[in-house]
């Protein structure tokens, strides 16, 4: 949502011409309905030209924990809403274009139907976009599935990307796997591809889509407008325009550069036993940090990932101890953070993330060097963009045949993005992409241009 809003924003100001309706689906479950609505009030009341339709409440057809992945839901829901959707497409014609983001893939039969100029807003990196254009040509290749088969890719501007490193719904040639490859062909065909990247950050994968070879020879690549970063302002700390959110006032207690901050966004949840390992990795590292902590989801209720965790009581899910050992340079916070304004502070010299798109692009603003350590969707994908070929961030290894970090690797990783030189050049090469991010966004930059772009091709 947070992306697909900054577009907004950013086409009403460069044109104020323009007016933006916003179609958000109801999904059957809340993680946090009351920081969604506030969102939503705030952008209405400052930009009167972006209005918002909400689509009526569907419900699954079977209970949430049967699903195995989030995604599953999402395909199965949105496009029965296809209907609710024309209706509300009718009533606000003529419209002089329809973006869709990646999980409603349906609904670009109704907007060819209606004959609407219809877009794909791609949340993630060009290089990602790179990889989806591909995949149903990769998958007229192979009949196998991926979990286990050693496969690399090599795709033209991208470094080569293990099998391992695609979404894990993706591993496995089953109905989410139909879903994402067909993703990828919709957006082939569509009328254009507009991407949360820019030109200094992602250079190869840019000039490869920009030159339509990203796919094989005698395959289409969508006009493809790299606008980002999107990004939402960094507030000033508080939840919403409070009081300065207590993270920020213990930052201004320590030296420059010298915190690392560990956060892994707004859906992560840990086991206690990876918690624990988190904890003695930081506590022998002998960095400083602020690390987000949350309650650990009850391992009898899949569901339970859907909705918000209760407030995570720091004495029963960190190892005994830990607090006190810890105390003046270590701080814990079991709720929501400010995160853009603590990226964007002057002590936070590192930041441990789970890789997911607009966190990366939050520490590509502010020029915070990154510790890579992936969870779900695409974020190992990301990672081996992060590390291989835009080199600003370290990788953290899981231990080998599964996907969890022990404490010496969070250890040595954290002490060598702080301590080493090779955490020194990784901070030098962010610092340069934070440069051109700023160059980006400004006066005849790249993503300036291609927005002018996607604006004038409405026109035609």
């Amino acid at each position: 949502m947070v992306p697909l809003i900054e577009l907004g924003k950013r086409l009403v100001t460069n044109r104020p011409s323009l007016y933006i309706t916003v179609i958000t689906s109801t999904l059957p479950f809340e993680y946090n309905s009351a920081a969604h609505s506030a969102y939503i009030a705030a952008v209405s009341a400052a930009f009167p030209s972006i209005t918002f339709h909400s689509l009526p409440t569907l419900y699954t057809l079977r209970h949430l924990s049967t699903y195995p992945h989030t995604e599953d839901i999402l395909f199965e829901l949105i496009p029965r809403n296809n209907p609710n959707l024309r209706q509300i497409l009718n009533s606000l014609s003529p419209i002089s274009a329809f973006i869709i983001d990646f999980f409603c893939t349906s609904a670009i039969e109704v907007g060819r139907s209606l004959n609407i100029p219809t877009y794909f807003f791609f949340i993630s990196g060009a290089s990602a976009l790179a990889l989806f254009l591909n995949f149903p040509i990769i998958d007229r290749t192979t009949s196998q599935g991926f979990r286990d088969s050693g496969i690399e890719f090599n795709i033209p501007g991208l470094p080569p990307i293990p099998a391992t490193a695609l979404p894990p719904s993706m591993l496995d040639r089953g109905e989410t796997y139909r879903e994402f490859v067909n993703v990828g062909a919709q957006m082939a065909n569509s009328d254009g591809v507009i991407v949360n990247s820019f030109e200094g950050f992602e250079p190869r994968a840019v000039r490869v889509l920009d030159e339509g070879v990203c796919v094989p020879k005698g395959f289409r690549t969508p006009p493809v407008y790299c606008v980002g970063p999107l990004i939402s302002a960094a507030d000033s700390g508080g939840s919403g325009g409070g009081e300065r959110h207590e993270s920020l006032s213990w930052l201004d207690s320590q030296p420059s550069r010298s915190v690392v901050f560990v956060c892994f966004g707004s859906s992560a949840l840990f086991t206690k036993e990876h918690l624990a390992e988190i904890a003695h990795g930081l506590e022998r590292s002998g960095q400083r940090f602020l690390w987000v902590v949350k309650d650990p989801p009850p391992l009898d209720d899949i569901s339970k990932r859907f909705t918000k965790p209760p407030i995570a009581d720091l004495d029963k899910v960190l190892p005994a101890g830990f607090l006190d050992r810890t105390k003046g340079r270590g701080f814990v916070i079991k709720s929501w953070v400010p995160q853009t304004a603590i990226l964007a502070h002057e002590a936070v010299g590192a930041f441990v993330t789970h890789c997911g798109w607009n966190s990366t692009l939050e520490a590509v603003c502010t020029g915070v060097p990154l510790i890579a350590c992936p969870l779900f969707a695409e974020q190992r994908f990301n990672r081996v963009v992060l590390v291989e070929e835009a080199r600003v961030a370290l990788p953290m290894e899981e231990e080998e045949g599964t996907r969890f970090v022990r404490s010496d690797e969070i250890e040595r990783r954290v002490r060598e993005i702080m301590e080493s030189e090779e955490g020194v050049a990784v901070r030098k090469r962010m610092s340069d992409v934070k440069s051109k991010a700023k160059i980006a966004i400004g006066e005849d930059g790249s993503s300036t241009l291609a927005l002018a772009r996607l604006i004038e091709s409405w026109r035609r």
